[in-house]
């Protein structure tokens, strides 16, 4: 499946980005990783770490032209990774996919359901596609690019 694909099964409406909203999408990612890196429990950790990658997978989404419908929106958008980065990065929309829903039990249901390694391996892996969204913009959507001239 595309991204159109989605948008035509109702998974994704249109969206306008701007050079601003990226960059305050990128001031989060940033925060968020400055956050991870602090003296918090590793459910906190991989909490923080969790939402740098999803608010990359947002930048890539909203960079495209699209946002997710509520139902399932962070599903959606951590699962477009492979359709624009390319269908290589699918175990890592899996992985990702895994996150969400360790995330959604440290969340919402039982403390200490992360180790401190995962949330170290979580944020970690938001560092390094934090400089391929930047990457990929820059060729892509240089206009949306905050580092680009």
């Amino acid at each position: 499946m595309s991204l159109h694909d989605w948008h035509k099964a109702g998974w994704l409406r249109t969206h306008q980005t701007s050079r601003q909203q990226i960059t305050d999408l990128f001031a989060i990612v940033d925060r968020d990783l400055e956050d991870a890196s602090r003296d918090l429990s590793p459910d906190w950790k991989f909490g923080i770490a969790y939402n740098a990658v999803l608010k990359l997978c947002t930048i890539l989404v909203y960079a495209e032209g699209w946002r997710p419908e509520k139902n399932l929106a962070h599903y959606r958008t951590l699962q477009a990774l492979p359709l624009i980065l390319g269908k290589d990065r699918q175990a890592d929309a899996d992985y990702l996919d895994t996150c969400r829903s360790k995330r959604n039990t440290a969340e919402y249901d039982a403390p200490g359901q992360v180790s401190a390694k995962e949330a170290a391996e979580l944020a970690a892996f938001a560092q390094e596609l934090r400089e391929e969204v930047i990457a990929w913009l820059g060729k892509n959507h240089p206009q949306l690019n905050p580092w680009s001239g």
